[in-house]
């Protein structure tokens, strides 16, 4: 691979932030279509459901690759896996995991679960305690966590659509998690249970 060494100020152009790091690079996208979640389930994946906060984006995106989610979807309505602030925030790990960008997730859903893929819905009401699912063997692969955007959650058509919707059970009194926060829980308790 070429490298070529720019001024601070071809850097400075080329970049989005305000104090740019020094290097930029140029890569191929890890784009796959929606069909391989289908064609070879992955032992874990994410979906996200008009997720808008890139930080948050990129964060689910890198919990998911240290959980060892093979794919993240970003569903229609949701932040460009591509955007700079996403690629900040993932810390390479847009480089780790497959992407598929711009899916209707209602559409997908079902596909997923005749292909033998459980989906689960994340939702601060949902009827199964996620410290109870894995012995109810909702987190026994494939499985698919569906997450929300950070105001409204998950669309209830979309978390209708899930096998189950898992609350995160809270000692405190904590009104919710972030979202990026929730998702890291319900990946790592999944993790657990393989």
């Amino acid at each position: 691979m070429p490298v070529h060494v720019a001024t601070d100020r071809a850097v400075a152009s080329l970049s989005e932030t305000v104090t740019p790091q020094g290097l930029v690079a140029v890569c191929a996208l890890r784009d796959v279509p929606a069909g391989t979640l289908v064609t070879d389930p992955p032992r874990l994946a994410v979906a996200l459901a008009e997720l808008n906060d890139p930080g948050n984006a990129g964060t689910v995106l890198r919990t998911a690759d240290a959980c060892g989610a093979r794919t993240v979807v970003f569903g229609a309505g949701s932040a460009d896996p591509y955007g700079g602030k996403v690629v900040r925030s993932s810390a390479g790990s847009l480089f780790h995991v497959d992407v598929v960008r711009s899916t209707p997730l209602a559409e997908l859903v079902p596909q997923v679960q005749a292909a033998g893929t459980t989906v689960l819905a994340a939702d601060g009401g949902g009827e199964v305690a996620l410290d109870t699912a894995g012995d109810e063997g909702l987190l026994s692969g494939p499985v698919l966590w569906l997450f929300g955007n950070e105001a409204r959650g998950l669309d209830p058509a979309l978390a209708d659509l899930a096998d189950a919707r898992v609350r995160i059970p809270m000692r405190g009194r904590a009104e919710s998690l972030n979202l990026s926060v929730a998702a890291s829980i319900c990946l790592y308790a999944t993790q657990l249970a393989e």
